[in-house]
């Protein structure tokens, strides 16, 4: 058996899919970051062949992405996360979708046509607010693990508001809603309805709207404002937080194959 794989080094996450000579995922591993990105990516990779009991002599092409992809020491090439969630999102999906991807650092629109190239796409400015960077910060202010915010956030009636452009800004306001006396489920979910707002300021999410990244997969109540918001169902993908690592993976699939002598699916690429 012949393995590709996609390697997506987040800030916070690090993701690794494992795909056959069909494209069909065979091993998927997360773990945090750290600090030491490249040990990280390692570690995920030698889980990821575990998983799959494989080798890593199987590998034919590794394709490396994220914040931190020029840290996969054994990746051939690196993509942008751009391309590599438009590209995972339509493997998965097959239709016209707007992708709206919240990672740890930043957040990403990307339109994706029917043919399944990236018609265009949008990137929020270089600030934590809206982020999962951002939901972090709102816990440590609250004192609560990361993993409690949508079991809080999913029970609240209310929601306060916070600012969704500075990171700062919003834990001065938790100061004032906590001395005020505001549950600290409204105020939770007063922070994903920020994460939403800096969303619908990126881009007018035309069309059907696809969610992927870590925020969604561990807080679904966010895709469920961002629907309450924009008038419409909002889908959260299958594995939402390995779409980029998949995304990648499947660049280094159609890699494998132009090397072989084969043509890429041109139905997957962007």
């Amino acid at each position: 058996m012949t393995l590709c794989c996609g390697a997506d080094v987040g800030a916070t996450a690090t993701k690794v899919v494992l795909v056959d000579e069909t494209s069909a995922v065979m091993a998927r591993v997360v773990m945090p970051s750290g600090i030491d990105y490249a040990a990280t990516a390692e570690a995920c990779l030698v889980s990821a062949l575990a998983q799959a009991s494989a080798a890593r002599e199987q590998l034919a092409a590794t394709v490396a992405t994220g914040y931190g992809r020029y840290q996969v020491k054994f990746a051939q090439s690196v993509q942008t996360e751009i391309h590599c969630h438009g590209l995972g999102c339509f493997h998965l999906v097959q239709r016209p979708v707007t992708v709206v991807d919240i990672g740890g650092q930043d957040n990403k629109v990307i339109t994706i046509g029917a043919d399944g190239r990236r018609v265009h796409f949008k990137m929020n400015r270089k600030c934590a607010a809206g982020t999962g960077a951002f939901l972090e910060e709102i816990a440590l202010r609250l004192g609560l693990p990361p993993s409690e915010l949508e079991r809080l956030a999913s029970g609240a009636g209310e929601a306060v508001r916070l600012s969704s452009f500075c990171t700062v800004f919003a834990k001065t306001e938790i100061l004032s809603h906590l001395a005020r006396g505001v549950p600290v489920t409204e105020i939770i979910r007063g922070a994903f309805h920020s994460v939403v707002a800096r969303i619908v300021e990126m881009d007018p999410l035309e069309g059907e709207v696809v969610m992927t990244g870590g925020v969604v997969a561990h807080n679904p109540t966010v895709a469920a404002i961002l629907a309450e918001r924009i008038g419409r169902p909002v889908a959260i993908a299958p594995d939402p937080q390995f779409v980029g690592a998949l995304g990648a993976a499947l660049v280094a699939w159609q890699n494998a194959r132009q090397s072989d002598g084969g043509a890429p699916d041109a139905g997957r690429s962007l």
